[in-house]
């Protein structure tokens, strides 16, 4: 891949593009988790908006002859989303503009080359915001949590916080969120609305307690008519006597 910083070209608004092969499957499974969390809230905030990507694991590239990167996570703006999707990847020459936004999560296997080669590649692919979160706390990745934003065509440094209980956070303006290190969770708060976004966890979490109260008022429900059938009986009974 060339050190040169590449100019996207002009937007296209439709269309189709060329469609991209599967990337190779993960198989670290603590990894995985933490890709399919942060690929779920982040679909989640944006569901409404056909103008906003978001997808992973698939080849991020300028054109199709150079299939290396496929991030973890990625985020566009202002974009064809359907058409990209359909496309099962994300090419820079057609769809007009680089991702507004990459994330990688670590792994045994490639922590090292997240903050090295990709960090470069992503860089000459001009990827607005990139960022590392690494759930082992530093183990696999320089950093639990490490940002960068494209500046005059190079990477520099976000400014990280780490709180007294040892939450490491910093501000993405691309998502106009907060990504936050939790004891090994990856977290995105909306500093706007005061709250932090449900994650994927949670949320299964929330409909499994709405699936339970359900079965419990049902429950109730039925008892209730029962035990209203048995007084009718009995009254209708004693009526007859």
């Amino acid at each position: 891949m060339s050190t040169q910083t590449r100019v996207a070209l002009a937007p296209r608004k439709r269309g189709r593009y060329t469609v991209l092969p599967d990337p190779p499957e993960h198989r670290d499974m603590p990894q995985h988790k933490h890709i399919t969390n942060a690929d779920t809230t982040l679909r989640t905030r944006y569901i409404d908006r056909p103008d906003v990507y978001v997808d992973g694991e698939c080849y991020l590239c300028y054109d199709t002859g150079d299939l290396t990167l496929y991030p973890d996570c990625m985020v566009a703006f202002g974009v064809d989303a359907e058409a990209i999707d359909e496309a099962n990847g994300y090419t820079i020459s057609e769809v007009g503009k680089p991702p507004d936004f990459v994330l990688e999560v670590a792994s045994e296997s490639t922590g090292q080359r997240d903050y090295t080669d990709k960090r470069v590649g992503y860089e000459n692919l001009g990827a607005g915001e990139y960022w590392r979160f690494d759930y082992t706390g530093g183990a696999y990745h320089d950093r639990p949590l490490a940002g960068d934003i494209l500046v005059d065509g190079r990477y520099v440094d976000m400014e990280l916080r780490e709180e007294p209980g040892g939450m490491i956070w910093g501000h993405s303006p691309a998502l106009g969120l907060d990504l936050c290190w939790d004891d090994g969770r990856l977290r995105f708060y909306d500093p706007v609305a005061g709250e932090y976004l449900r994650t994927h966890w949670e949320s299964e979490a929330d409909r499994e307690a709405e699936r339970q109260a359900r079965q419990v008022a049902e429950a109730r429900a039925e008892a209730a008519e029962a035990e209203n059938r048995r007084l009718r009986d009995l009254l209708d009974s004693l009526r007859r006597q």
